[in-house]
Formats: C-alpha cells, sequence, structure tokens
C-alpha cells in the first residue's frame, strides 16, 4: 500500500470511529413501544430503511439511494452539537450554528473528496431545495409523530407539547410527500381523540 493510500485509509477509520460516537447520542423521543429512549445511529438506519418501503410516496423521479445517504448522515452533526428537541425554543435558535460548525468539524476527517460530497449531502437535506431533501426530511419529520402516536403520547405528554405545535411540523411533512403529510395529520387528529396529545 502507498503512503497516500495509508494515509487515506487512516483518515476514513478515524472517521469510522468517530461516527461511532452518534450510538451515544439519546434523542427526546422513544421507541415506538415507549420501553426506552432511541439514540441517533438508530434513528437514522430506522429513517432510512422507512425511506427504502415507502419510496412509492416519494415525488417522481426521487433518487432514493440519494435520499438514504442524505438520513445516514443527517444526524451525524450531533456528536458535537446534541440532539435539539424540535420544540424547544431557545435551543432550536441556535442549532444551526452549532451544527454547522460540527459538520465543519467531524466531514473534515474524511479524504478531501470524500469531505466534499458527504457535506454536500448534508448541506442539501438542510436546505430542503432538492426533492430527495424534502422527502428526507419529511420522513425525519413522520417518526417521531408516528412513535408518539403509539405510545400513548411518549414526549408530546412530557413536554407539553400542543396538536398545534406538532401539526405545524406537518407542512414539512406534506412538503416533501402530500400522502404522508394527510397521513401525519391524520395520526394527529388520533392522538387529540385519544386525549395522548393536547388541542
Amino acid at each position: 500500500m502507498t503512503i497516500a493510500l495509508q494515509e487515506r485509509l487512516d483518515a476514513q477509520i478515524t472517521f469510522a470511529m468517530e461516527i461511532d460516537k452518534l450510538k451515544r447520542v439519546i434523542r427526546r423521543n422513544t421507541l415506538i413501544d415507549g420501553s426506552r429512549r432511541e439514540n441517533d445511529a438508530e434513528h437514522s438506519w430506522h429513517l432510512g430503511m422507512m425511506a427504502m418501503v415507502m419510496a412509492e410516496h416519494a415525488p417522481p423521479g426521487t433518487d432514493l439511494d440519494r435520499v438514504v445517504a442524505m438520513l445516514l448522515i443527517h444526524d451525524i452533526v450531533e456528536i458535537d452539537a446534541g440532539d435539539t428537541f424540535i420544540y424547544d425554543t431557545v435551543a432550536v435558535e441556535h442549532q444551526a450554528a452549532r451544527e454547522q460548525a460540527a459538520a465543519d468539524r467531524i466531514f473534515g476527517m474524511l479524504p478531501e473528496d470524500q469531505c466534499t460530497r458527504l457535506r454536500a449531502l448534508w448541506d442539501e437535506f438542510e436546505e430542503r431545495r432538492t426533492r430527495e431533501a424534502r422527502f428526507a426530511k419529511a420522513l425525519d419529520r413522520l417518526a417521531p409523530i408516528l412513535a408518539n402516536h403509539h405510545n400513548e403520547g411518549g414526549s408530546w405528554v412530557l413536554n407539553k407539547v400542543t396538536a398545534r405545535q406538532v401539526l405545524e411540523k406537518v407542512e414539512i411533512i406534506a412538503e416533501g410527500s402530500p400522502a404522508l403529510g394527510e397521513f401525519a395529520t391524520r395520526l394527529i387528529e388520533e392522538s387529540v381523540a385519544s386525549g395522548h396529545l393536547a388541542p
């Protein structure tokens, strides 16, 4: 192996070891059965699987491989920035700056070509300018609604979240997939009716 190839492999191994830390980032949401809180690595894997099985609900022409790639990397920045609870207005205010700095550091560990490619995917997800990014973001917003609906309100109840707050997030889901937006709205209505989400 040449020195250049060894250095490239060393950088890739360093990155692989660093992203193992994603398994230690605990999210506010629980597993669907409510047994415990999920970690970021589990969340990312689950979204990637959801993208594959719900691909037919994506806009026509969506590049599913790019969607799955975005979902696998979208929360890597939380190794440094931590999980920001979407309904915590104070934390959300400074989220972008924390995550940009984390993206610079973490993706910067990779060889230049891979850093550029993965960072571009992460930026695309954050900016939601493409149909792939909008579909990926829709799934990211749908997953906690799905979990909270099935575990008697979960983090909604613990944090006194209201239906109005959750419905605001459905706009992003509908933007990426009208069918999933309608489904999310129905779950919210059912959660309110069952008393698991405040009106």
